[in-house]
């Protein structure tokens, strides 16, 4: 196993999980896990099936109480902090969920200008330029806003969902399965986007991702969870060598295409 602590130290955490224990349906999901994540990394989170992948995700982004632990971003303590704190560090983040969770009632201007409308106190004309900039942001054109999501392809969904969550101008953002469903063409230009976010704007990406090629193409660190504990944790190349039945299966499956 590669242990996370033997790693060099970050000294800007952007993401700190430590000592977290999950307990669902009389079950123990997580058992102790802990590491950090520094500004401006791009890390990819990965595990088999039921070990709490999501489930994490939504610990650490404040949708889930875990049973135990404390996860802090930005240096808040998610499960401490009061709320006027909690709704300054929900506008320093992103979350995209993995299907997107688009509200079909509204168009996809609407859907991308929600939180601009719900913490940015902006006159409306402002906010239509920010909606058409975090769409071309996204790769969309600004026409796109007027459509509603049931008009949208899969891709276009998934990247109207992530200029959603780049509507406030986040620090960190934080995506669940953002490849799913899309085909190889097209999640490799999703996988091109989130790299340009990381590498040019310095944004900090947390995903959970079963995608053999995001890890190979994008991805610089790898965070394997099993047996309700943190298995490895290291660069692509060194995870995929750590001798642990699943990471053997996982790797082995299908070769990443180059």
């Amino acid at each position: 196993m590669i242990d996370a602590a033997a790693a060099p130290a970050l000294l800007t955490p952007a993401i700190e999980v430590e000592d977290l224990v999950t307990h669902l349906g009389g079950r123990t999901i997580h058992d102790g896990v802990s590491f950090t994540i520094g500004r401006g990394e791009l890390v990819a989170l990965i595990g088999g099936s039921g070990t709490g992948k999501s489930v994490m995700l939504r610990e650490i982004v404040g949708l889930l109480r875990p049973s135990a632990g404390c996860v802090r971003i930005l240096g808040t303590d998610v499960w401490s902090a009061p709320d006027p704190e909690l709704a300054a560090l929900r506008r320093r983040f992103g979350m995209m969920f993995q299907d997107g969770a688009l509200f079909s009632s509204l168009d996809v201007g609407a859907n991308v200008a929600t939180p601009l409308r719900e913490h940015a106190d902006l006159p409306p004309g402002m906010i239509d330029a920010l909606v058409s900039l975090r769409l071309s942001l996204a790769g969309l054109s600004p026409e796109t806003a007027s459509l509603m999501p049931s008009e949208l392809s899969g891709g276009m969904r998934k990247r109207a969902a992530l200029a959603r969550a780049l509507a406030l101008e986040p620090e960190i953002l934080f995506l669940d399965e953002p490849t799913s469903g899309l085909d190889p063409i097209t999640a490799r230009a999703f996988d091109m986007l989130l790299k340009f976010l990381c590498d040019d704007l310095g944004i900090t990406v947390l995903l959970v991702t079963h995608d053999l090629d995001t890890l190979s193409g994008i991805v610089r660190r790898v965070i394997v969870l099993g047996e309700g504990r943190l298995i490895a944790d290291g660069p692509m190349d060194e995870v995929r060598a750590v001798d642990h039945p699943w990471i053997r299966s996982y790797f082995n499956a299908r070769a990443p295409l180059d």
